[in-house]
């Protein structure tokens, strides 16, 4: 099922908050994404109905295993294509804003052939 890039941002989002250890909250994700946290709430609400998130103890928010798989296949998407535009030369800052970009419109066909042209093809 295709899910919108705003909501495969905020997944990603939590996964990368996540990877601190700590219990991800809502405030967390509002201002690491720079929103406003009804903005966030809502978002919330509607990941958690679609099953990508749910509530734990004292309402921190969890990845569902659909909501895993989406946010690391994105984080996956955003590292290496960052680390490969930057390889080729782009600003660091850049090649993450467009990583950013990009992630989100590629097929697993098309991701799949760049990571595989990426290791035969290794930036010197």
């Amino acid at each position: 099922m295709k899910i919108q890039e705003s909501a495969e941002n905020y997944l990603e989002t939590i996964l990368i908050l996540g990877l601190s250890g700590g219990p991800v909250r809502s405030v967390d994700i509002a201002n690491e994404m720079g929103f406003s946290k009804p903005s966030v709430s809502i978002a919330m609400k509607n990941l958690r109905l679609g099953g990508y998130v749910r509530f734990g103890p004292s309402m921190h928010v969890e990845l569902t295993p659909s909501g895993r798989e989406i946010a690391e296949r994105m984080y996956e998407r955003h590292v290496f294509l960052t680390d490969w535009l930057s390889a080729l030369g782009v600003d660091p800052a850049i090649a993450a804003r467009d990583a950013c970009k990009i992630e989100h419109a590629l097929s697993v066909d098309s991701f799949a052939a760049i990571k595989g042209f990426a290791r035969q093809h290794p930036v010197q």
